[in-house]
């Protein structure tokens, strides 16, 4: 028997999404230098708010990036499924930038492993910071994010899902029990 919860709705995550953005411009001293990039799926709509509110605070649009990793992933060899890279688009350098990178949730920290070596394939940042809505726990690499929207402590038989207005037309983030292993 599935278990669904919702743990943010939308207006939990447009607050907290603006109080990332706050923390963003507090760490980085304002937009100098400053991108963010948005990991295909979720973090590329979460980069694209996050770029309206850090405009509607300081004045000034920062450039948004958007980054497929699929082939970077490195839980591709074990698979005989042939992946189908995505869209990445990062119209601009990112040599000697403070890149704020956006993904939707924080689990085993392998995502962000595989979008941190694609990033380097596109120049060299001064720095890599990472955003997330959601840090959920049950890290396999010693990753963490910058800033967080929500630390949500759970099993590893719950799925986390970010349901997103652009994508699924509502903001919320569901936790979903699943059979236990």
């Amino acid at each position: 028997m599935e278990h669904k919860k919702v743990v943010m709705d939308a207006e939990g995550m447009d607050r907290s999404l603006t109080r990332i953005a706050y923390e963003i411009l507090e760490k980085n001293k304002g937009v100098e230098e400053l991108v963010l990039v948005g990991i295909q799926t979720g973090g590329v709509f979460l980069s694209e708010r996050l770029q309206q509110k850090i405009s509607d605070i300081e004045g000034k649009r920062v450039p948004v990036g958007l980054l497929d990793i699929t082939l970077y992933r490195d839980d591709l060899s074990g698979s005989h499924r042939k992946p189908r890279p995505g869209k990445t688009d990062i119209p601009f350098s990112l040599d000697g930038k403070k890149v704020v990178l956006v993904d939707d949730v924080l689990f085993t920290g392998r995502t962000i492993r595989a979008a941190m070596d694609a990033l380097i394939d596109f120049g060299r940042p001064k720095l890599i910071q990472l955003a997330v809505l959601i840090d959920r726990g049950h890290r396999e690499l010693p990753i963490r994010a910058d800033f967080v929207g929500k630390n949500l402590p759970s099993s590893l038989w719950e799925a986390v899902s970010v349901q997103l207005l652009e994508k699924c037309g509502k903001d919320e983030v569901v936790v979903e029990n699943e059979v236990q292993p």
